[in-house]
């Protein structure tokens, strides 16, 4: 009997075995080969439309999706002059010590702000992202606040931030229809900084890197973007976007078992888009949020002050672009220049003798946004009565003259909207009131966006513009006689 019970002992062991390392390779196998949620969103980017969808509002790990937003709001803190594209950002420690993907910064070093943008728009660089971050809000957690708040504001109601570069953390969420929206959103309101996210490689200040979704740029016709996720939580996500003649269509994929499929599947997913598109489709742009200033809450000693400090709060710019009567002044109406009245009025102005066109005036509007309400001053009732005598309606042009050689003008960027680049152009105008005193602001809508532009200056003014511009880090380029 003893004979038998050994080799029953030896099987029971033997199973016992077994067992056990199947549990600990359960256990140790990586999270990566184990399924993430999956989950889809096809629109067409022309009009919002849903073409398709899967668990599209199930909430899930971004991953890097989430450097769309960190990049949204980086475009908006350059377009609002929060920042510039060439501001030297010294780089954090905290910055410096995000995991890879990286670009490799180190703490205390200096690099100028569109280089980061390149890094976490082609590479997808959690250090270049953070130092974003940091660098707009001064914070990463504040930066994140401001991430979730703008969200909001773009319709993305199941989102919530809170870094600023997706990898994994407890309530850092997302959904395939909110980041389908986000993409639909930086093709809208940002067209000038889209094609980063079509480029193979880019020089991002101290190393020339690689896109990460170039794979499916070389592979897919019509692909210029935009972005790429993976951490072991999220699996590999991808929004996507491709344009075949007139039709744009938007894909998003979350919890892709490898980079290989997930591209497959991203294929898969936009071939059914322009399969189901129409050739032809209104643009219909989603509505941009409004942009939340910084600014100061006055009180009765004059600031609102914690332990010695000016507390600065977020504000909606809701005030009128119209600016108050000085106190004291008749009760003229204020005249705001306006595009079409610019045109007319300088035509007419253009039309009348010299000594005319010397008198008519030129009225600066301006915003709280830009320093504070600029009063305007009262015109001579001469002049005044002048202006009127063709038209009871007010109109407000530009000083410009008639005299030879005021053929040239500069162009201080292209910009997404109308109001934007009229903005621009008066904000401009009272920095560098010297050598742009006289010139006509101008507008020029382009299939591309509205440029801002000065005009009908001398050639050397105009060049002397550009110079002390481009020295305050503002773009800057002449117009010549067309």
């Amino acid at each position: 009997m003893a004979r038998h019970r050994q080799p029953t002992r030896i099987r029971a062991v033997r199973f016992l075995f077994v067992c056990v390392l199947g549990l600990l390779v359960q256990i140790a196998a990586p999270p990566s080969v184990q399924a993430a949620p999956y989950a889809a969103m096809v629109v067409d980017a022309r009009t919002g439309e849903v073409l398709h969808s899967r668990n599209a509002d199930a909430r899930l790990h971004p991953a890097s999706l989430t450097k769309m937003m960190t990049l949204y709001i980086a475009f908006e803190a350059v377009k609002n002059g929060e920042i510039t594209l060439d501001t030297n950002v010294k780089i954090s420690r905290n910055a410096a010590a995000e995991p890879p993907s990286k670009l490799g910064l180190s703490a205390g070093q200096t690099i100028k702000f569109r280089y980061l943008i390149r890094a976490a728009a082609v590479k997808s660089a959690n250090d270049a992202a953070t130092a974003i971050g940091e660098a707009i809000e001064g914070s990463e957690a504040a930066f994140a606040r401001r991430m979730t708040r703008t969200a909001k504001a773009l319709g993305m109601t199941r989102t919530t931030f809170k870094n600023a570069h997706g990898l994994t953390e407890s309530g850092h969420l997302s959904t395939a229809r909110d980041m389908t929206a986000l993409g639909r959103h930086i093709l809208f309101d940002y067209p000038e900084y889209y094609n980063l996210f079509s480029r193979t490689e880019t020089y991002a200040g101290i190393k020339t890197v690689n896109n990460t979704n170039r794979r499916l740029l070389a592979a897919y016709k019509g692909a210029d973007g935009i972005k790429t996720g993976y951490t072991r939580a999220a699996g590999f996500n991808l929004v996507a976007s491709a344009e075949r003649g007139n039709e744009r269509i938007i894909a998003t994929v979350f919890g892709g078992r490898s980079s290989a499929s997930r591209n497959a599947k991203v294929a898969e997913l936009l071939d059914l888009g322009f399969k189901r598109a129409p050739s032809n489709a209104p643009r219909n742009a989603p509505a941009a949020p409004v942009y939340a200033a910084v600014t100061t809450v006055p009180v009765a000693d004059g600031a609102l002050r914690t332990a010695g400090k000016v507390i600065r709060v977020k504000t909606a710019v809701t005030k009128s672009l119209r600016p108050k009567a000085r106190p004291g002044s008749t009760n003229e109406p204020v005249m705001v220049a306006m595009d079409d009245v610019i045109d007319q009025a300088v035509a007419e102005a253009m039309q009348n003798d010299s000594a005319v066109a010397g008198d008519v005036t030129q009225v600066a509007s301006a915003s709280a946004a830009i320093g504070g309400a600029i009063n305007p001053v009262a015109r001579p009732a001469g002049l005044f009565n002048r202006a009127l005598a063709r038209d009871d309606e007010p109109r407000v042009v530009t000083r410009v003259s008639t005299s030879g050689g005021r053929h040239w003008g500069i162009n201080i960027g292209r910009y997404n909207s109308h109001h934007a680049a009229e903005r621009q152009l008066i904000k401009t105008a009272l920095k560098e009131m010297d050598t742009l005193d006289g010139a006509l602001r101008k507008v020029v809508r382009r299939p591309t966006g509205y440029d801002a532009n000065f005009l009908g200056m001398e050639r050397d003014r105009a060049d002397l513009a550009c110079q002390r511009l481009q020295a305050r880090n503002v773009t800057c380029f002449m117009i010549g006689p067309s």
